[in-house]
């Protein structure tokens, strides 16, 4: 005997939650997807349940044995299950939620999420280079015995690593802009021209041709020892500022895909069925009828033409 069972989940919302049917669509997608039906058959050890000696058998048994129906008017995803044990197809029809909740974390189906995850990456990878910065400073510190660099030093240690990290954001804006929009792009363009007047000032800081006004020194002119120090100390405060405005950048991003991000929300958790999917009786009862009756009409028919060969044949045999 077969249970089936169903649970419902709203269209993650539909256009009420911010979402379109091509998003319904594609979440209906994952739910028929490899990825669960392999988690589901690792968790519930389908192979054993199914009888079959290779996983891909029992994600076909798995998918025959469910079924993902879109209602398009309220953009409500249903998943029905089939199992031989009800409390089986609960479990089953309710493992399917919790995996989409799972592979949705993992994915980026947005172009908001795409940026947030872009963002992200580069983030964490700051992070790790400020890190070593700050440890290479403090082993300069502790060979040169030099603390700070006071005056006009420290004035254009500030300058360059404030541009150097604005020309570097810019870069990573560039990159996370060029994922989805073309070399015309008024933005992207604007970016460029952006990072090229920067690079050219960065260029006569370090040539030591800046504005008299700034106090910036040449680096020809700074002793070797402090020299190295200063390097390494605007290292840091590059890293430092970068990693601020990356910092801000993300949150921006992450804002932006919590305001674009559909929430799931099961409608209807599945429950423990109380009545079968199959065998149909009621249709093997008609069926029966059915045969019956007309199994009867045909043995009406030919019992007398019958009887009478067999009377003719057994008279023949007699002569």
């Amino acid at each position: 005997m077969a249970a089936a069972l169903a649970g419902q989940f709203s269209a993650f919302g539909g256009d009420a939650f911010g979402m379109g049917k091509s998003s319904v669509d594609q979440y209906a997608g994952i739910l028929k997807s490899r990825s669960i039906a392999s988690q589901l058959v690792k968790r519930f050890d389908l192979m054993r349940v199914y009888g079959v000696k290779k996983e891909s058998q029992a994600e076909k048994r798995l998918n025959s044995s469910t079924t993902v129906a879109i209602d398009l008017k309220s953009s409500i995803i249903s998943v029905s299950v089939e199992a031989k044990s009800p409390a089986f197809a609960r479990d089953l029809a309710n493992a399917y939620m919790d995996a989409l909740r799972e592979t949705n974390g993992r994915l980026a189906l947005s172009q908001s999420s795409q940026r947030r995850l872009f963002f992200e990456q580069q983030l964490a990878k700051e992070k790790d280079d400020l890190a070593d910065a700050e440890v290479h400073l403090k082993e300069t510190e502790e060979q040169s015995g030099l603390i700070a660099p006071i005056g006009q030093t420290q004035s254009q240690i500030m300058t360059i690593a404030d541009i150097r990290a604005q020309i570097a954001a810019r870069q990573v804006q560039l990159a996370a802009l060029r994922q989805s929009a073309t070399d015309q792009n008024p933005e992207l363009i604007r970016l460029k021209t952006e990072i090229e007047d920067l690079q050219g000032q960065l260029s006569r800081l370090y040539k030591g041709g800046g504005n008299e006004s700034t106090a910036a020194i040449p680096n020809s002119k700074v002793p070797a020892l402090q020299l190295e120090f200063v390097r390494k100390t605007r290292e840091v405060k590059y890293h430092e500022a970068l990693f601020e405005m990356l910092s801000k950048q993300y949150e921006s991003a992450r804002l932006d895909e919590s305001r674009d991000a559909p929430v799931l929300q099961v409608l209807d958790p599945a429950s423990y069925p109380d009545m079968k999917s199959a065998p149909k009786r009621m249709y093997i009862m008609l069926g029966g009828l059915i045969f019956g009756l007309i199994t009867g009409c045909v043995w009406v028919l030919v019992r007398d033409p019958l009887l009478k060969l067999c009377s003719s044949l057994a008279q023949n045999e007699t002569a």
